[in-house]
């Protein structure tokens, strides 16, 4: 199967999982059901389950479609390929910059230095993001922007795994206990963060080379951390269009640098 299939493959049983899925939960809030951010029993974690589904439908479809195809011999090789650390210094200094950027820009322009919790809660949050957030890398990165970026390049596969990436997310907004559900995020403001952070990874996928999806598996999993941690400070519209362009600038250039050192290195040879 070509490149183009697997992409459409994964696409399609993707949103197949998700909104089936989230299409459930939402029907069943109408009866009580909800989402639970601290489970403290086995109910509410047992009612957790069916949302897990859809959180992680992107590395279930990631496995699936691989496996079907012949791209992986199995769990283990796919596993290994998610989570391969090995990779040049300085895309994860990139990673930890983008991050440093990204706050640093909403709370010089909001002026504040406001947190909604503790700063040891960003450590002990992120085993638990990394499940809700960081996996779904094993699919938009593993899956979906090699193939996009083979097709369109940088800039126009960006954009649309970006929209793919904004439907994707839409359930959220209508389960139960959900923060985008509660009010809690802005609709306009998460797709505008969401548009931004696919050029990110669009950037991260070009200079990263094997080994590229932990880089954005760490860095998916340390926003979401960072962003419940920076909560108060990154609502305002002033800080989300300051920080997102600035996120757009900083992987465009990324990859201008990174490009251009790639040619001066091929010519030299």
């Amino acid at each position: 199967m070509s490149d183009k299939k697997v992409v459409l493959h994964f696409i399609s049983l993707t949103f197949c999982i998700a909104y089936v899925t989230s299409g459930v939960l939402i029907i069943l809030g109408q009866f009580g059901y909800r989402v639970y951010s601290l489970v403290h029993s086995f109910r509410q974690f047992a009612l957790n389950l069916p949302f897990a589904i859809y959180i992680l439908s992107p590395a279930i479809s990631s496995y699936i479609v691989l496996k079907k195809n012949s791209r992986i011999t199995g769990f283990r090789e796919w596993l290994k390929t998610v989570f391969e650390t090995k990779n040049k210094s300085f895309v994860y200094l990139i990673i930890f910059a983008g991050l440093v950027l990204y706050f640093g820009m909403h709370i010089a322009v909001s002026g504040r230095m406001e947190m909604a919790l503790p700063f040891y809660m960003f450590f002990l949050s992120l085993p638990g993001n990394l499940f809700i957030g960081g996996l779904e890398e094993a699919g938009w990165t593993y899956v979906l922007q090699p193939g996009m970026n083979q097709r369109y390049g940088f800039i126009l596969s960006s954009i649309l795994v970006g929209a793919i990436w904004i439907f994707w997310h839409i359930p959220l907004f209508f389960i139960p206990g959900t923060s985008h559900c509660e009010g809690l995020i802005d609709f306009w403001m998460f797709n505008v963060q969401v548009m931004s952070l696919s050029f990110f990874r669009g950037a991260i996928y070009k200079i990263a080379g094997k080994g590229y999806v932990f880089p954005f598996v760490l860095f998916h999993t340390m926003f979401n951390s960072a962003s419940a941690l920076f909560a108060p400070v990154i609502t305002t519209w002033k800080g989300t269009a300051a920080a997102n362009a600035t996120m757009i600038l900083f992987s465009v250039l990324i990859v201008s640098v990174y490009s251009r050192t790639q040619s001066l290195e091929w010519n030299s040879d």
